[in-house]
Parts: C-alpha cells; sequence; structure tokens
C-alpha cells in the first residue's frame, strides 16, 4: 500500500471496516526506555548545539619515584585537559491535509461490490474504525516522528548546520561509539561479547543501567550463545533478556532500527531525548495552517537531539555476521 503526498481526498483516503493494525517491525523501545518524546525523563536546551560532557582522563598509573632532595622542590605541575562532546537537534517536521469532503464521508466504509470491479459505499456508522481523519492522520504522523526518531537516536549521522540551507541533523549513540568497539567481521560469539565488555570497563564504563540493543537475527543468536534450557517434554527454546556478567546484568532488548550487523551496550543511565522548545508552543506540537481551500491543514514541528553522555560509557560489535 502506498501512502498518499499532498491533500488526502474522500477517493485518495478510502474507508474500510475491521480493526486497525499497524504493519511493519515499527517499535521505538530504546526511544522508550529514555524517556519518550512526551515523557518525564527529557532534557531541553536553548540552541541547536548542546554539550553531552566534558570528559577528562588522568595519566596512565606508576609508581612515584621521589627522593628526599626531590621533595625540597615542588614538582613540574601537570594540567588535566577537558575536552567538550557536543550534539544537536534537528527538525522533525510534518503536515496533515485533509479536504472537506474526506472529513463529510469519515461514516462511509468502501466495500467490494459483489465480486465485480468497482466499488460501492455503505453507511456503517460506528463499524468504521477511524470516525475522525483528521486525528487519525495526526496520530498517524506522530508515530511517523517516533520511529524516525528511534532511527536518529540510534543511527544518525552528525551534521552541524553551517546556515538556515544545511539541515542539522543530530549524531546517534551507535556511530558515536569510538572508543568501545569491537569489529565481529564473524558470526557473534561469547569471546566477541566478554572482549567487548573487558575494553568498556578498561576505557571508565560505569555499568550503571547497561542494556543490549540487537536486530532479531543478533537476539536469537544471543539466546543461542547464553541460553539453556532444561530438559522438559512440554516447553522448549529459550529466551535470554538478561545476562550476568563479571560487571553487571545487562538487559537484552529486541530493537527492530538496530542494524542487522550490530550489537549495541547503551548505558541508559546517562540517555536521555533533547528538545530546543518553541516559545509559546512547547516542544513537539500540532497547529492550524491558513486555509487555501475546502480542506483542513496543520503541521506538527519538533526540534529534538539524544543526549548520551559520554560516548566511553557505550560499546558496539560490528559487521556482524546475518546469516
Amino acid at each position: 500500500m502506498s501512502n498518499v503526498s499532498g491533500v488526502g481526498t474522500s477517493w485518495g483516503l478510502p474507508n474500510y471496516t475491521g480493526e486497525l493494525f499497524l504493519i511493519g517491525a515499527n517499535q521505538t523501545p530504546f526511544l522508550n526506555m529514555i524517556g519518550g518524546l512526551q515523557g518525564g525523563n527529557v532534557r531541553t536546551t536553548g540552541s541547536f548545539e548542546f554539550s553531552l560532557a566534558s570528559p577528562w582522563a588522568l595519566e596512565t598509573p606508576s609508581q612515584p619515584s621521589v627522593t628526599e632532595t626531590d621533595s625540597v622542590t615542588a614538582p613540574t605541575a601537570t594540567s588535566y585537559v577537558r575536552t567538550q562532546d557536543v550534539n544537536t537537534v534537528q527538525i522533525f517536521h510534518e503536515a496533515v491535509n485533509i479536504s472537506y469532503a474526506k472529513q463529510s464521508v469519515s461514516r462511509m466504509a468502501t466495500v467490494t461490490e459483489n465480486g465485480s470491479a468497482g466499488y460501492g459505499h455503505q453507511d456503517l456508522g460506528d463499524a468504521q474504525p477511524v470516525q475522525n481523519e483528521r486525528d487519525f492522520q495526526i496520530l498517524a504522523n506522530m508515530r511517523q516522528i517516533a520511529v524516525d526518531a528511534e532511527y536518529s537516536f540510534l543511527n544518525g549521522t552528525y551534521v552541524q548546520s553551517t546556515g538556515v540551507g544545511v539541515a542539522a541533523q543530530m549524531g546517534g549513540i551507535i556511530p558515536a561509539c569510538t572508543s568501545n568497539t569491537v569489529a565481529g567481521s564473524a558470526t557473534l560469539t561469547k569471546a566477541m561479547f566478554n572482549e567487548l565488555l573487558r575494553e568498556m570497563a578498561g576505557n571508565g564504563a560505569e555499568f550503571r543501567n547497561p542494556v543490549i540493543f540487537v536486530n532479531a537475527f543478533q537476539k536469537q543468536r544471543l539466546s543461542e550463545i547464553f541460553g539453556y534450557a532444561p530438559e522438559n517434554r512440554n516447553i522448549g527454546g529459550v529466551n535470554v533478556n538478561q545476562i550476568e556478567t563479571d560487571f553487571a546484568k545487562l538487559g537484552v532488548v529486541w530493537a527492530p532500527r538496530v542494524p542487522a550487523a550490530t550489537l549495541l551496550i547503551a548505558d541508559l543511565a546517562v540517555c536521555s531525548p533533547v528538545f530546543l522548545p518553541v516559545k509559546d508552543k512547547g516542544v513537539l506540537f500540532y497547529e492550524e495552517l491558513s486555509k487555501v481551500g475546502a480542506a483542513e491543514q496543520g503541521q506538527i514541528y519538533g526540534q529534538i537531539g539524544i543526549d548520551y553522555g559520554p560516548e566511553e560509557f557505550h560499546g558496539t560489535i560490528t559487521s556482524l555476521s546475518t546469516s
């Protein structure tokens, strides 16, 4: 089925009976777990660019060797340098445009005519599941923004806007993982998983609330690696949703927007959505637009990004086999 670009009409958006089902892997577990688009665990910013963290590091540990003679003179000072990690919000913008004629037939259901190629209409009233086309289209567009945000939070490529003609684009958490990343280049193994945990621990990951996010193939692979099915005549199979490790207990979540060849460990304790509010309107809002004809027009607008804190707190395994 193809969606309609432009104004929605009674012919372009026919009504049907039956329960509504959204088709496809449109779940947004990462977005939901870090606060959602309208939840409480959100951060607001006053500009498109915002700070993620100000990392700094100590020197490599060593045993001091200071004589009494040395001690009477102050040593050369060591000054510890901070850096700045940043990200950006980006614009999410959708529109709703429904003709008056379409809204007039919201109670009519389109049905096939006894095997003919044409269509007839019946007034089925409440049997038609969409009683308000405008509200349905607003809901559908909000859902589209949610899945676009989920994809961007995970996979976004950072672009800093340098002018009105350059779109700001947030950096996602997966591309941000440069300190802790294991190049799998093969079928996922326990050894790869342990290597990533060691790398994260060595680079200072705190494992406050670590969660593994994987696509369907790697979710099944994790269950194969870590699952143990006790003998039972009536029940078979395993579903690993938590893994006990030397560093923390890690939840396992199927996330359709994680690339199939990637495993992500994200510490959700430092992750949250970021909004740049529009004065007197809010952070993600619908507003009606001026009418230019017999149609109701409106737009949904928001400026959204992700704060994933220090990238050293997260990790990835990439280039994994998917067959």
